[in-house]
């Protein structure tokens, strides 16, 4: 049986909690508040009521423009890291070979250093080959930050995933890719659905490896954003910051509905 808190101690912990998810919040809840505001600048709290700031972003080609443009970088980026991340975790959990840790340490180096100081080099490292591919540095780029994470989710649902069901598939004929796409792939979904979204919503939101890499034709929307902020800064800014929040949130609830996997899943809180 599980203890139970009453009195003062249980008031004391709901206050607690209270003020964490406060505190988490607030940073969602003020930008959408200060998006509403009837000002021409932003304020908090909120003067008046109205939606013409959301008309306003809508209806502004820029930020239409840099959005599918968004949209279009993190699809491709998502493709591209679901396959390396995924053959990546495989190798790393159900093979031995030597220079193991040192690949394994290479592949999750994106979480240690800063993602500045990776646009940086990247720079210098495309500007040494001459290329003057922007698309194609801004993928490359965005790969590397988002390796780690399909790596790592994956790499937690192989170590979960039943090997006997694997070899059951072998042992009846099937051969090694065959079972990866008839068994392993449906015992890893989860991993490989919260990796996807991991990546995908990363690299929609990176800034600071587009702030290097980017040119004026390939431009992304948190480029676009700080090019708002530096002509005005009215609460259509918070706006667009709120349409940002609500897309992730978009994201996450549609995984759940359509794809039928569980929000609890993908972030591990719920056995998979």
């Amino acid at each position: 049986m599980k203890p139970r808190l009453e009195g003062l101690g249980a008031w004391v912990l709901y206050g607690l909690a209270a003020l964490v998810v406060a505190f988490i919040l607030a940073p969602l809840v003020v930008p959408a508040l200060m998006s509403v505001s009837n000002t021409f600048y932003v304020k908090f709290p909120p003067e008046g009521f109205t939606l013409r700031w959301y008309a306003k972003v809508l209806t502004d080609e820029e930020f239409l423009t840099a959005f599918l443009f968004s949209l279009k970088l993190a699809a491709v980026v998502t493709l591209i890291v679901l396959v390396i991340g995924t053959f990546a975790a495989v190798g790393l959990v159900r093979h031995q070979f030597p220079g193991r840790g040192l690949v394994q340490g290479l592949l999750l180096s994106p979480l240690i250093f800063p993602v500045l100081v990776t646009g940086v080099a990247l720079l210098q490292f495309f500007s040494r080959l001459g290329s003057g591919e922007a698309f194609l540095h801004l993928v490359v780029g965005h790969v590397v930050i988002c390796v780690p994470y399909v790596v790592r989710t994956v790499s937690a649902s192989l170590m979960m995933a039943d090997r006997n069901i694997e070899d059951a598939a072998r042992t009846l004929g099937a051969g090694p890719w065959r079972t990866f796409w008839r068994v392993t792939r449906y015992q890893i979904q989860p991993g490989l659905l919260a990796g996807a979204v991991f990546c995908f919503i990363i690299s929609f939101d990176d800034f600071p490896v587009a702030m290097w890499l980017a040119d004026a034709a390939n431009f992304t929307l948190p480029l676009q954003i700080f090019v708002f902020i530096e002509r005005y800064f009215d609460p259509g800014m918070a706006a667009i910051a709120t349409l940002m929040i609500l897309f992730a949130v978009l994201l996450l609830v549609l995984t759940e509905r359509i794809l039928k996997v569980s929000i609890k899943k993908l972030v591990g809180v719920e056995a998979a």
